[in-house]
Order: structure tokens, then sequence, then C-alpha cells
């Protein structure tokens, strides 16, 4: 393939994950629009990278083709760091970046390896405790920061467990705001742990048989608190790192403005996640609004 050509087909490739970012996780796309152009590139291919894994089992009519999509990812990152040509304009862009950036082969593994585990679990399968989904959310939302700083070439302690908190938060207020969904589609609570269901009376057991309950909505609402005050105190944490954190940094963290919407916009509706208003706008947020805040973040160098 000539010069001209790989660079045309790279384009492409690129184009592609911009458009899958902007698609479905607009409020990471506005973040990475604040990125530095060295990175902004990376940015994007590694959020597009994990659309495609986070969607897999949504997409899928069948668990098991969703499980196979995952799989293939997993197959996919160890064919990229081997130089093969993989025919994917995600993965194109992604062995890209792997060769161009010191991007970490084992956050991406364990990004994938997360998503696994967890299209591996039956529908009565529920984590048991906030740390069992603490862990989770530390594999599929913090491991994109750690290899979008990777990938600026940013070494720092502090920017790394900023970034551990914030993937945390984000992961953890994603899976709440996701509960209508899944109790729709499994007719079940499955992303909230046994531990916090039974704290507020909304577990069920028939023999060896684990329920949550649906019934419930004020019951929920205090579960969603308990789980969200979870989130909120990662963002405390990632916020009180701010002054150890390099400039350089700050910008790959702007994630933490979109957690913090989803925050308030729990706070405004008592923590109801069946109200419609977080659904509107932006994460529950006038656009405009989320828009200019995130600029205000960006322009401050803060997250």
């Amino acid at each position: 393939m000539s010069g001209a050509s790989t660079s045309s087909s790279l384009k492409v490739a690129f184009s592609h994950c911009v458009q899958q970012v902007r698609r479905y996780d607009y409020h990471n796309y506005l973040c990475l629009l604040e990125l530095p152009a060295s990175i902004r590139r990376a940015g994007f291919a590694l959020r597009a990278f994990n659309v495609e894994t986070s969607r897999a089992m949504d997409v899928a009519s069948d668990p098991k083709i969703g499980l196979m999509r995952l799989l293939w990812w997993q197959d996919a990152i160890d064919k990229i760091f081997k130089n093969k040509v993989i025919e994917h304009p995600t993965a194109q862009a992604l062995a890209s970046v792997v060769s161009e950036q010191k991007v970490s082969k084992s956050w991406l593994k364990r990004s994938v390896e997360a998503r696994i585990s967890d299209a591996q679990r039956g529908v009565d399968d529920i984590y048991q405790t906030i740390e069992e989904l603490e862990k989770y959310a530390e594999g599929t939302s913090s491991t994109i920061l750690y290899t979008t700083l990777q990938a600026g070439g940013i070494t720092s302690t502090a920017a790394d467990h900023a970034a551990s908190h914030i993937g945390k938060a984000s992961g953890l207020l994603l899976l709440i705001k996701s509960l209508p969904y899944h109790a729709n589609r499994n007719h079940q609570f499955s992303y909230i742990p046994v531990k916090v269901a039974e704290k507020h009376g909304l577990l069920l057991k028939q023999g060896e048989k684990v329920e949550i309950r649906t019934d419930s909505r004020e019951k929920l609402c205090e579960a969603v608190f308990d789980m969200a005050s979870t989130a909120n105190a990662h963002l405390q944490k990632a916020r009180a790192l701010a002054e150890s954190v390099p400039k350089e940094a700050r910008s790959v963290l702007l994630p933490a403005v979109g957690s913090q919407a989803i925050l308030d916009s729990l706070s405004r509706v008592g923590f109801d996640v069946f109200d419609p208003r977080l659904n509107r706008g932006i994460l529950g947020v006038n656009p405009l609004v989320f828009q200019l805040n995130l600029k205000w973040h960006s322009w401050r160098g803060v997250y």
C-alpha cells in the first residue's frame, strides 16, 4: 500500500472514530475537542474503541454475538501490538496511535476483559458490593483516561490517581443512569450491588436465587443516592489532587465535568432514575449550559 493510500485510509479511520464518539458518547466528544491537537487524535481513537466495546452487548440480538464481538476486540488488540493489519476503521486508528505513541497494551486488554467478564455474568448474577462495581468502573472507564494520558506522553502519579477516581465516578454514574434501560431489558436491576439493595430493603431471596425489587421507587432512590455518594467521593478525591496534577494533564480529566453534571441532574430529580428529565439535553443539562460550563473548566485549567 502506498504512502498516499495509507494516509487516506487513516484519515477515513480517524474520521469514523470522531463520528462514532459524537453519535454515541456526545459529552465525551465535547471533552475531547478541548484536548491539545497533539493528543486529540489519540483521544478519539481510544474513545471510539470504548464505544465499540461498551455497545457490543447492547446492539447484539443475541448475548452470544455480543460476547463474540468483545472476544474479537480482545484478539484485535493482540494483533495491533504485533503490527498486523485489521480491516476495521477503529482498529486501524488505534493501531496508528499505538505505533506512534506509547500506549500500554495491558490497559487496553484490561478494558476489554472487564467488559467480557461482565458479559459472561448471568442475568441473576448480581454484583455483591459497591467495591466490585468500582473495580468494573475502573476497568472500563479509568483505563481510557490512563491510555489517553500515556498517548500525551504525560507521566504523573497524581494525574494517574485523579484519572482512577474520575473513571470510577464516571463508570458508576453511567451505570446508575442506565438502570432503567437494563431493568427494561433484563427485568432486573443488575447493577445495584446486593449489599446496597439489602441495606435499603430491595433484596428478594428465593432459596439460592437473589433478585432486586423493582416495585419500590422510594427505596430505589435511596439505593441510587448511596451509589451516587460513592461516585461523588471519588470526584472529590480527584479534585483534591488538582494542584499536584500537571497542567497538560487537566484537559484529559475533563470527563469529571460530565460526571458532575449527572450528579447534579440526579440530585434535582431526587435520585429517581426513572425521571424523564435525566434524558433531556446533555446528561440532563441544557446543552448550552453544559458546553459553557465545560469551556469554563477548560479555560481555567480545572476539572
